[in-house]
């Protein structure tokens, strides 16, 4: 039958051999429940740990784009969103797709690229994970820590 996310199963099309891989020291009978694809996360939801990269000094010096990257890791489920936000209004940004670690939670990464202008004037940029159920988490990196 169907699987629902709330008995804690998440359905991945992974082998047969990943899937006892990735099921060491996972709960094996949620493995049964779920069939051959799925796997399961003992733990609850589980917020990402947000790492935000700022550009580098020789991007800042040598063109006229500023591009910043944001790290996502160990987030549960699957649907957490990244944004960025430059001065609180949000902007736009190009998001990785998300990687199923061993531990069975995903990382994955957003990047943001502003004209170097824009991060100049820039005051506060931020990175913003969200996910309907949680308490959104956010990044804000010091502009001091960025520029060389």
């Amino acid at each position: 039958g169907a699987v629902h996310a709330n008995q804690g199963c998440q359905v991945h099309s992974v082998s047969p051999d990943t899937l006892v891989r990735l099921a060491s020291g996972l709960d094996a009978r949620c493995v049964k429940k779920c069939g051959l694809v799925g796997l399961c996360i003992r733990g609850r939801n589980s917020a990402p740990t947000l790492t935000v990269l700022p550009p580098a000094r020789e991007e800042l010096s040598s063109t006229t784009t500023a591009t910043l990257t944001c790290l996502a890791n160990k987030g549960f489920p699957s649907d957490w969103t990244l944004s960025w936000k430059v001065d609180g209004t949000s902007n736009n940004q190009k998001t990785s797709s998300r990687v199923l670690e061993k531990d069975g939670l995903y990382s994955w990464s957003s990047t943001l690229t502003l004209t170097g202008l824009e991060w100049t004037k820039a005051g506060e940029v931020t990175c913003e994970a969200q996910q309907k159920s949680q308490t959104p988490v956010t990044k804000t990196p010091r502009k001091a820590d960025c520029s060389g």
